[in-house]
């Protein structure tokens, strides 16, 4: 079965020969970490991490659905132990001058009103850019993707999301009151590119799945109401998902992470039923399956505090979401990025326990995968 064949049939709820191996990666500290635990030190991203570890491919086309151009990226000012930066978003913030891995600090933002969104961020998000129709990466991902059985996705773009990167998390969701009619132009635009970009790259390619970005909940519930999410988004998601329907694409996913509860039968509503990467501990997947029954789809769902708890946890977690694992459509991993807390030990065990228990074959030793003269320069 191919890896394209095996992720369909999971998704629809088909007898599979196994499960797919996924999983969502890593704080960047865990490889110096694990270096010391056992990790080869070649393995110091989180590309190489998915080689070495031997997990499936599933590639993912993303048109260009943001700023074009992004602003330039500038260092204002150099303190002790931090940069100043003005990133690709236009958002100033404190990142470590290290360049140690963090979310950064968001200090200032460009996008703050109707007049700075009208000269610096509406040239920058014209629908009809031809810089969002790159024909020749498309047929590049297309040709490398299908020679080798795997399915290929696209990125829808984001609505709620995009807009909280330029502008921060307080301006966002003020607007909502302050000035509902700005919010509702900016996410009509961000749609406008969206239907665009997805029409053009469907109708040259049969994509298998869809992922859209909205990163809209914290760990008690969304950061607008959910009556505010079906006036604003959901008929614009409805028109989007529309459009990918018409192409035969119908796993349609949103990433979000935090507590989801309250917008899963929104986006249900608006066409989307895919969700990842469920954060466990604020949502629970197991909930979600039960509530909905085949209606939902899932990604993700392994709480990583399990990870970090110990194999008694690990067993404990894997146990619980097999019986809906099996059914189908859920494809488990790490509930987000792996931390640096969890130890090399327990993620080789987790991966073993997952393995075994959706009947996912260890990969080959690394030794006998690995390209020749890979890593060679690094010590």
């Amino acid at each position: 079965m191919t890896h394209r064949a095996r992720f369909a049939r999971t998704m629809h709820f088909q007898a599979v020969d196994r499960v797919p191996d996924y999983e969502w990666g890593y704080w960047d500290e865990v490889f110096e970490i694990w270096h010391e635990q056992g990790l080869p030190r070649e393995i110091d991203s989180g590309s190489k991490a998915y080689h070495y570890f031997g997990f499936d491919d599933k590639p993912c086309f993303s048109p260009s659905q943001g700023l074009l151009p992004p602003f330039e990226r500038k260092v204002l000012e150099e303190r002790d132990h931090h940069t100043l930066i003005r990133d690709e978003g236009g958002v100033t913030c404190e990142v470590h001058a290290s360049g140690q891995a963090s979310i950064p600090h968001c200090v200032d933002f460009t996008l703050k009103h109707r007049a700075s969104w009208e000269s610096e961020f509406v040239p920058r998000l014209d629908p009809d850019d031809p810089g969002r129709r790159d024909q020749a990466a498309l047929d590049a991902t297309l040709k490398a993707t299908r020679n080798r059985g795997l399915p290929l996705g696209i990125t829808y773009g984001s609505l709620f999301g995009f807009i909280r990167d330029w502008a921060g998390f307080e301006t966002t969701t003020m607007m909502v009151y302050d000035d509902p009619e700005l919010l509702e132009e900016m996410m009509e635009r961000l749609t406008q590119i969206s239907l665009r970009t997805v029409e053009w790259a469907a109708s040259h390619v049969q994509f298998d799945f869809a992922y859209g970005y909205e990163d809209m909940c914290y760990s008690k519930g969304p950061m607008i109401s959910p009556k505010d999410v079906e006036r604003l988004m959901v008929p614009r998601y409805r028109r989007i998902t529309q459009v990918l329907r018409r192409h035969g694409c119908d796993v349609i996913s949103v990433d979000c992470d935090g507590r989801i509860d309250d917008l899963v039968p929104l986006w249900l509503e608006a066409g989307i039923n895919g969700m990842l990467p469920v954060e466990a501990a604020a949502t629970d997947p197991v909930a979600l399956r039960e509530t909905y029954g085949h209606r939902v789809l899932l990604e993700g769902g392994v709480n990583k505090r399990a990870l970090i708890a110990g194999k008694d946890a690990i067993r404990a977690e894997i146990q619980r979401i097999a019986p809906y694992v099996r059914e189908g459509g859920w494809i488990p991993h790490v509930d987000h990025l792996v931390p640096p807390d969890v130890s090399y030990e327990n993620y080789r065990y987790y991966l073993s326990c997952k393995r075994d228990a959706f009947g996912i074959p260890e990969p080959a030793p690394w030794e006998e995968r690995r390209p020749a003269g890979w890593g060679d320069a690094q010590t």
